[in-house]
């Protein structure tokens, strides 16, 4: 499985950047993908490579994701990382509500 992870460029020289992530750490990207980046730029790393440019918001959000999936993965149970899901279903999207409302077990 891959994962992306947000860093925050701190170096851009071209299609190369220095990026840190939350916790501090930097890596080398490349920048290929999403073209030349200002300092202080988020983009979604994947193995290395930008794939996708982020806002500030949505850069935390997938931030709090991934610390969230960290706490799980270490023992913590569901609701230490995702409590709107603990004791309850996650609601089905419309087409598929209106499906099982029909009786079909598919879309």
């Amino acid at each position: 499985m891959c994962l992306g992870i947000p860093m925050r460029i701190v170096e851009s020289r071209g299609l190369v950047a220095l990026a840190e992530r939350g916790d501090g750490s930097r890596e080398r990207i490349d920048l290929s993908l999403v073209g030349p980046q200002p300092v202080g730029r988020h983009v979604l790393v994947f193995l290395g490579a930008a794939r996708e440019t982020l806002d500030p918001a949505r850069a935390a959000e997938i931030e709090r994701a991934l610390e969230a999936l960290g706490r799980v993965m270490t023992g913590g149970g569901i609701g230490d990382a995702f409590a709107d899901l603990e004791g309850r279903e996650p609601p089905l999207p419309p087409h598929l509500a209106a499906a099982l409302a029909e009786g079909r077990k598919t879309g």
